[in-house]
C-alpha cells in the first residue's frame, strides 16, 4: 500500500493499517480493501467553479496555460469555471495541490 496516502484521521489509518495486513495475508479480497480504501482514504474535497477561476487568477495564469499545467484541455478549465462541467478524479487531486502549494509545484 502507499505510505503517502492521506487518511481521514489517525484511528482510520490504524485501522486500514490493520486491513491491509490482512490483505497481504489472504484473510480479505480484493473488494473488502478497496471498501476500506473508500472509508478510510480522505478525497479531496470539491471546487466550485469561482474557486477554481480564482485558483488560477491566484497564480497568474490564462486558462490556456493553466490547461497545461494541469495537461488538460483549455476547454475543459473553461467549462469547469463556467460551471458546465465539474472536475474529478486525478484532476480535482491536481487542483487540490495547486491551492495548497500553487501552481509552480507542477512545473
Amino acid at each position: 500500500m502507499n505510505a503517502n496516502r492521506k487518511h481521514k484521521s489517525d484511528a482510520f489509518e490504524a485501522i486500514h493499517s490493520a486491513v491491509s495486513g490482512m490483505r497481504r495475508a489472504g484473510t480479505i479480497d480484493k473488494a473488502t480493501m478497496r471498501d476500506f480504501d473508500d472509508l478510510c482514504i480522505a478525497t479531496p474535497p470539491m471546487i466550485d467553479s469561482l474557486q477554481i477561476k480564482k485558483l488560477r487568477e491566484r497564480n497568474h495564469v490564462s486558462q490556456p496555460v493553466f490547461a497545461r499545467y494541469l495537461n488538460t484541455s483549455e476547454s475543459t478549465v473553461e467549462k469547469w469555471e463556467s460551471g458546465a462541467k465539474k472536475p474529478s478524479g486525478m484532476a480535482l487531486k491536481l487542483l487540490a495541490v495547486v491551492a495548497k502549494h500553487g501552481l509552480q509545484v507542477l512545473a
